[in-house]
């Protein structure tokens, strides 16, 4: 029987890290970059809405902190709650409640953001995720962490 090769596992402290914006409200703590996806902390201020978008992947959301509400269903999200979404789910939410709302995501494939008309109006990738944490590590005089990055979608 052939075991697969084993690897010492890579334990990142995520105390110390930056929290990285992506829009007013918005941040994340990158905490892989996979060859088509990526896990990550988000973090949203109170009353930030995550507006309406397309997951090309399926995405996998474990509420770590704070509330937020599903605005299709109504449903408000604590914490210690998973959400699932399959791939090509529509769906937009917010952070409700005086705290800020911490999600951890695994998720795969593109995520675009939507206009009225269903048009694209910005499409978020493991590349252009990863590219956002170096570029952010380069303004700040940080040095990259080695979080991945053989990158495609």
């Amino acid at each position: 029987m052939n075991l697969p090769v084993q690897f010492a596992p890579q334990p990142l402290e995520t105390s110390s890290m930056p929290w990285i914006p992506l829009g007013p409200g918005e941040s994340f703590k990158p905490l892989r970059f996979l060859p088509n996806g990526r896990a990550l902390l988000l973090r949203l201020e109170p009353g930030t809405l995550v507006p309406r978008h397309r997951h090309h992947g399926e995405v996998h959301a474990f509420n770590l902190a704070g509330q937020r509400k599903l605005l299709e269903s109504g449903e408000v999200v604590g914490a210690g709650a998973y959400v699932y979404e399959p791939a090509g789910n529509v769906d937009s939410w917010m952070a409700v409640g005086d705290e800020p709302v911490i999600v951890h995501i695994v998720s795969f494939g593109a995520m675009e953001y939507l206009g009225d008309n269903d048009q694209v109006l910005r499409r978020d990738t493991a590349s252009s995720l990863r590219d956002i944490y170096i570029n952010h590590c380069r303004e700040h005089g940080l040095t990259p962490l080695n979080l991945g990055g053989d990158v495609h979608s």
